[in-house]
């Protein structure tokens, strides 16, 4: 009994929201702002890459908008490492990889 008057009570509250109207005044919404990474260059430059061959290694340069802010060594002998100017003041840091290493903990909860 109780199961038939909640489906019933459901039923009504259901057909209650279908029946509201839609007020007139509606207004689209304004489009997102555009997402900006870097706001001295302009959003359709891609970074710029200069190869520079060695004989004993390879150094690649990679800018943004005119500036350095990453240099990829790869010695002839060994791993590739990295220099990254992280706070942009032009001092660069070495890195082994571009990877932080930061692993969050990933569980199956549920699966539907």
């Amino acid at each position: 009994m109780r199961l038939l008057s909640f489906l019933l009570l459901c039923g009504f509250s259901i057909t209650a929201f279908a029946g509201k109207p839609v007020p007139a005044n509606l207004e689209p919404l304004p489009p997102p702002p555009a997402f900006d990474n870097a706001p001295d260059t302009a959003p359709d430059s891609e970074p710029q890459v200069t190869i520079t061959p060695q004989a004993v290694q390879k150094i690649e340069e990679f800018r943004a908008g005119g500036k350095l802010y990453m240099i990829k060594v790869t010695p002839a002998v060994g791993a590739p490492y990295y220099l990254v100017d992280d706070r942009g003041d032009g001092k660069f840091a070495r890195q082994e990889s571009l990877d932080s290493g930061f692993r969050p903990p990933r569980w199956i909860i549920h699966k539907f």
